[in-house]
């Protein structure tokens, strides 16, 4: 609008100058010739004159104005990024994997490249088999701390058995899911024993009520498998997200790990690289409910070799 006007004044005035010097040079000399020229002369030289007044105006209002808005914009763009960077950082995740029917092996390299440079391994799951096998992978040193299924408590096997029970269909027998869940606990906790060289210590706190999500806490990163994401119901291998050691949600994970194993009702063992056979049999009874005898614990000790050897190949961790 002020470009629209001043441009339409100065055209005025150049129209009226021009129009007085071009009708001037037609008359004879005289008064009215002189007045014409008069007029012509002085109207170019106001618009001429008006012209430069418009630029250094316009110029200065840009400088006053136009241009301290324009840096004001560009900060508040810049808060605002570095606002929704730490929005990411605190509460979206790093990675995301999809739910899938196959192991996935950059989801495995990842994590195993996690677990290599923590010093701590925080395990909230099931049955705890892919912990030592991740354990007996690795040629470090770490704090272990577990949060398994109770398997003397029949809530605590159920929803690990529904979930299972949804990829079987019409065919699918409960009862027999849940002795194969029995077992797997038991397996998984044969499999700790083997891998109690790699630790300083293992912890094995057994609860009742474990959520149906399994979580796996690092130093510097935290994994969520939501089983309970019923959108990666068809799938086998659940949707699993991976958060950094600053969010929002590493803090809230590592916090809820410890009040779930601090409860009265979790029961916690120990494990040290210095626990006999002897010692872990009666371990082993007190955790499940169930005397364990010599062959008994070289039959689960072979099922849980030949777990681990499945789970190396399909999650692609051969060396």
């Amino acid at each position: 609008m002020f470009w629209t006007r001043t441009g339409l004044l100065l055209a005025i005035l150049l129209v009226i100058s021009i129009g007085s010097l071009w009708i001037s040079s037609a008359m004879d000399a005289g008064l009215f010739k002189n007045l014409l020229t008069a007029l012509g002369t002085g109207t170019m030289i106001s618009a001429i004159v008006g012209f430069g007044q418009t630029l250094i105006t316009a110029s200065a209002s840009h400088k006053a104005l136009v241009t301290p808005l324009i840096e004001e914009s560009k900060r508040a763009l810049r808060d605002l990024s570095s606002e929704y960077r730490a929005l990411n950082n605190e509460f979206f995740p790093t990675h995301v994997f999809e739910a899938t029917t196959t192991p996935d092996p950059e989801f495995n390299r990842l994590l195993m490249a996690d677990l290599k440079r923590s010093r701590q391994y925080f395990f909230r799951g099931f049955a705890g088999r892919h912990a030592a096998a991740r354990l007996l992978l690795t040629h470090s040193e770490w704090e272990l701390r577990t949060v398994v299924a109770d398997p003397r408590q029949h809530s605590a096997i159920s929803g690990r058995a529904r979930y299972l029970l949804r990829h079987e269909g019409a065919t699918g027998d409960y009862d027999k899911i849940r002795k194969r869940l029995v077992e797997e606990i038991s397996i998984g906790i044969v499999g700790l024993y083997l891998a109690r060289s790699r630790c300083t210590a293992i912890e094995i706190a057994v609860i009742s009520d474990p959520p149906l999500d399994r979580t796996e806490i690092f130093d510097d990163s935290v994994w969520l498998t939501l089983y309970s994401d019923v959108g990666g119901a068809t799938s086998l291998y659940p949707r699993t997200l991976r958060f950094s050691e600053g969010s929002f949600i590493y803090g809230m994970q590592r916090a809820e790990f410890h009040r779930m194993r601090d409860t009265r009702t979790a029961q916690k063992f120990s494990i040290t690289p210095d626990t006999t056979r002897s010692e872990f049999l009666a371990l082993f009874g007190k955790i499940t409910g169930t005397p364990l005898t010599e062959e008994g614990y070289a039959d689960l000790e072979r099922k849980f070799h030949d777990f681990r050897a499945e789970f190396t190949k399909a999650a692609g961790l051969e060396s």
